[in-house]
């Protein structure tokens, strides 16, 4: 028996029963929820689904695809919905090769025909130095050593 792959957006539920819904079409149901699909495609590599979620006025011509970042940890710091529009703030922990980062962002949402659209953020980017003993980025609790840092 196999066990359900977790979602990455750190909810503790199964992918499938998470982001994985959106990702295969569901509207998701607030900012907040496309929020945390978004990440996950990011952390999954689908650049279709960040494309299609992307509202058309401000969408990039095209997402390449990103094999070395690392997606580790989401956390969202506010959130709000109001009428159809909506402001999610966030964090996410990421590895770049051996590089820790964490890109924290106050994103802007669209609501446009029952559907959520990320329209904008404002991005800062900060690299993390860990020491080998420290607690991993990833939110395990675990010594980085013994994580993430692990080999």
């Amino acid at each position: 028996m196999t066990t359900p792959q977790a979602c990455p957006c750190g909810s503790g539920r199964p992918l499938a029963d998470c982001c994985g819904r959106y990702h295969r079409g569901e509207p998701a149901p607030s900012p907040e929820a496309l929020m945390r699909s978004r990440y996950s495609a990011f952390a999954l590599n689908l650049t279709d689904y960040l494309r299609e979620t992307w509202h058309s006025t401000t969408r990039p011509a095209s997402l390449p695809p990103d094999d070395a970042t690392r997606w580790r940890r989401l956390e969202i710091l506010e959130h709000e919905e109001q009428g159809d529009t909506g402001r999610v703030r966030f964090r996410a922990t990421f590895l770049d090769g051996r590089r820790w980062g964490v890109l924290e962002e106050a994103s802007r949402f669209m609501c446009e025909e029952g559907r959520w659209y990320y329209l904008d953020g404002t991005p800062s980017v900060s690299r993390l130095k860990p020491g080998r003993n420290a607690p991993c980025p990833c939110g395990s609790g675990r010594k980085l050593k013994g994580c993430c840092g692990a080999g």
